[in-house]
């Protein structure tokens, strides 16, 4: 995975809209965003800053110096979020954020932003775009997932298949997905079941198409678990033709999430092997 060293840029919101009752587009602009390197992948992301209430950074600055002349309690907290559009020519990024109410930490910022806001970021990291030599392309996430889904679906070749699996809450949820691929898209409303579990159900019953698949997977960490041992033991789909990653863990923050997933990772990997024929 690659990501620009950590200087914190300064974006201004142009404009936000409300695509679904429970996501808002963030479009950001501003002079610093001219050359922004975004382009290689479809699940490019940036870093949020959130400073503790009345903290103010000094501005160019980085994460390092942030850290080295700021106390601990001080220091920012972060969000990753997917690229959902970059378009060089009007200079302007989007950024999609879940909401739900008044609950966890960006979604209730975005909600009160407005245009000519500030609003700081590192990055753009990212590691995965479809292959366009694949056979056939699957793509399954919840909500989190599902801005680098619409991404990697709009990159597709002409004509290549994809088979796509999208848990979300309810179908106001639903956004139109435009691909040049030939696309099986099958929405999963939730309707108060457990995040994952729809999701998991419905790539397990899959028929699996022949041939060589490259496949992106992403969201809640646990139904994610889930589905890298069925894609990777049940199914053989080698690690190099797999994207998987949790983007968050029920029951845990951001940084409790980000301080256990190594240890997680490393967990599921030993399984893993010792699940696999040798």
């Amino acid at each position: 995975m690659t990501e620009r060293p950590k200087k914190v840029t300064a974006a201004t919101v142009v404009r936000t809209e409300r695509p679904t009752p429970h996501l808002i587009r963030l479009v950001l602009g501003g002079e610093e965003l001219a050359g922004l390197p975004v382009g290689a992948y479809t699940d490019h992301y940036v870093k949020l800053l959130f400073p503790p209430a009345g903290v103010v950074y000094p501005y160019p600055t980085d994460l390092a110096t942030i850290k080295r002349e700021f106390p601990a309690e001080q220091w920012p907290r972060l969000r990753a979020y997917t690229v959902r559009a970059w378009d060089a020519t009007a200079g302007e990024l989007t950024i999609d954020v879940v909401h739900h109410g008044d609950e966890g930490l960006a979604g209730p910022w975005a909600a009160r932003l407005s245009p000519g806001d500030r609003v700081f970021f590192t990055g753009p990291g990212g590691a995965y775009a479809p292959d366009p030599a694949a056979d056939w392309h699957l793509l399954a996430g919840d909500e989190s997932a599902l801005p680098a889904i619409s991404a990697a679906l709009e990159r597709l070749p002409a004509g290549a298949r994809a088979l796509v699996f999208v848990e979300i809450d309810d179908p106001a949820d639903e956004l139109p997905l435009a691909s040049p691929g030939e696309v099986e898209l099958r929405w999963l409303h939730r309707a108060g079941r457990p995040v994952g579990d729809a999701l998991v159900e419905a790539v397990r019953a899959l028929d699996f198409p022949s041939g060589r698949v490259h496949a992106f997977v992403h969201g809640e960490a646990g139904f994610v678990k889930e589905l890298r041992r069925l894609l990777r033991v049940e199914r053989g789909v080698p690690r190099e033709a797999l994207s998987i990653s949790g983007y968050w863990r029920r029951g845990l923050d951001d940084e409790g999430w980000r301080s256990t997933k190594p240890a997680w990772n490393a967990q599921v990997e030993a399984d893993e092997s010792t699940a696999l024929p040798a």
